[in-house]
């Protein structure tokens, strides 16, 4: 099986960083990833890292797919998620709702035994593992993979798991799909400024879609479709992904556009993805069984 190695990381998705591997539409490839600080955290005795060159979000890539031309979506189904035996949580200055109110940089490593987290003597917390940056290349300049935007980047969804499958927009040709940036566990906002961020390994099985009209970035889960989308608020963010997910109702049930909308107002869920990268993400989540009665099936 195709392995992109975790030595191949860059902090941009950027159409001009030569592809670390290639790949057909429908092969399954395996991304090993760093932890958001590059692995340079290895001590609570080091809040601030080992390195003074590491990068921040690392992610592995990028991954070049025969056949993916500019407009295409790719099709990005995640088959698994297997986390390192340690994480880290690291205190921010400037980045969360708490920011700067610790007196100084603090790090707290976490060890993972089995599918729990050891927080403390007391309490054990259930893993939930996910993806925090996954996304293709931009057409235009290169963006940090701080970053998150139509492209993808820094989504920071913790719906993104093992289990999902996410479309993304393919602006430039081979896609060009870069990951990193895992989490065991994090809540919706991220509000500390980080999750539980971990080194770990992202098997997943990429396809090319032609002429697919799909919002992308889009996720479907076991029960719900998932419109995603950042912007420089919450409200602009939450707004679109809104917008989004209501076009996209109203074109597969074929209803009205005061039906569908009354709809999305009764049974859709609106929710903070991230408020700590430079743009925010909101997410939008329709029920699967509701689009099924009128005869959606997922691509």
């Amino acid at each position: 099986m195709l392995t992109i190695s975790r030595d191949k990381v860059y902090d941009r998705l950027d159409k001009n960083i030569p592809p670390s591997a290639i790949c057909e539409s429908g092969e399954t490839v395996i991304f090993e990833t760093r932890d958001c600080y590059d692995d340079s955290v290895t001590s609570e005795e080091r809040p601030l890292g080992d390195r003074e060159d590491a990068l921040v979000n690392p992610a592995t890539g990028p991954l070049y797919i025969n056949g993916a031309d500019a407009g295409d979506v790719l099709k990005v189904e995640i088959l698994d998620i297997s986390l390192h035996s340690r994480g880290v949580m690291c205190a921010s200055f400037s980045w969360g709702i708490f920011a700067g109110r610790l007196p100084e940089a603090k790090a707290v490593m976490y060890e993972i035994e089995g599918d729990k987290i050891r927080f403390d003597d007391m309490l054990l917390l259930d893993c939930c593992p996910m993806i925090g940056v996954i996304g293709t290349a931009p057409v235009g300049e290169g963006i940090a993979t701080s970053v998150p935007g139509v492209h993808g980047g820094n989504m920071d969804c913790r719906k993104i798991g093992a289990g999902t499958v996410l479309y993304l927009p393919v602006a430039v040709p081979g896609a060009l799909l870069s990951m990193g940036d895992l989490h065991a566990l994090m809540g919706d906002g991220e509000v500390f400024g980080c999750g539980l961020e971990i080194a770990g390994t992202v098997t997943v099985r990429v396809s090319v879609l032609k002429e697919i009209p799909i919002p992308t970035p889009f996720l479907i889960t076991r029960d719900a479709v998932i419109t995603i989308r950042s912007a420089a608020t919450v409200f602009e963010a939450g707004k679109t992904a809104a917008r989004l997910m209501e076009e996209f109702v109203r074109r597969v049930t074929g209803l009205e556009e005061v039906k569908s909308e009354m709809l999305m107002s009764l049974v859709s869920h609106m929710s903070v993805c991230q408020i700590v990268d430079p743009l925010m993400t909101a997410r939008v989540e329709f029920p699967r069984n509701i689009l099924e009665r009128y005869g959606w099936r997922a691509e």
